[in-house]
């Protein structure tokens, strides 16, 4: 039996660099994704991006890096990673159908708190109603009405709609209406609301506050105090 040594040999050198290779692959590959991973919860924090959201982000990026390590090493030992990917896309596509609803709500809490619409305390009039914000979590935020009830809306139904933050300015202009009968006395009425505007100190001297003629009503002059 004759054995050629010489291709013996280079099978056992080239399986050997192939061996080395992916083992590099998988250890350069492993403290890489860690270190993209740190650095992205770092620039998370720095943003004031809740705890939670970057440990999940942090954990996310991760594995996802150390599963293509995973799949580059195999294809350096020549292992076919086409039907492995394959399969891990098919997976993915089954478990995003099964959660679209939930992965949607996620999406748009990422939003939420990487955008900052509005804060914990704001209140805001959105998705039909006018609250407090109370607590923004990852699928759905907390509010609670005037009436101390508590309103869980889903994020995506935030994201899609559009949000009026009342007190994102420390300052907004109020309009109030007043009416009068046609026989009262239009410009003694005016001079009151305008001393009740002077001796209150919330309201600023400037912008003026003005008081004008806003509707002829069957039995009352309406007056928009602003």
């Amino acid at each position: 039996m004759n054995i050629n040594v010489d291709a013996v040999w280079s099978w056992i050198s080239a399986y050997s660099l192939n061996i080395i290779g992916a083992i590099l692959i998988f250890i350069v590959g492993k403290w890489l994704s860690r270190r993209i991973a740190n650095i992205l919860s770092k620039v998370l924090v720095k943003n004031n991006v809740d705890q939670t959201l970057v440990n999940f982000l942090g954990n996310l990026t991760y594995y996802t890096l150390l599963v293509l390590v995973i799949v580059a090493a195999a294809g350096r030992l020549g292992i076919n990673t086409t039907s492995f990917l394959t399969i891990i896309g098919a997976a993915g596509l089954a478990v995003g159908l099964a959660l679209k609803d939930s992965l949607s709500n996620f999406a748009a809490g990422v939003m939420l708190v990487l955008f900052r619409p509005f804060a914990i305390g704001d209140v805001v009039s959105v998705a039909g109603i006018t609250a407090k914000v109370e607590n923004i979590n990852i699928f759905n935020t907390h509010f609670c009405s005037p009436d101390n009830q508590l309103i869980i809306v889903p994020n995506n139904k935030i994201i899609s709609d559009i949000i009026t933050n009342i007190t994102a300015k420390d300052t907004r202009r109020i309009d109030l209406v007043v009416g009068i009968s046609y026989s009262d006395d239009m410009a003694k009425t005016k001079e009151i609301l305008a001393g009740l505007a002077k001796e209150d100190s919330r309201v600023l001297a400037d912008p003026e506050p003005t008081v004008a003629v806003a509707e002829l009503a069957d039995s009352s002059v309406n007056l928009v105090f602003r």
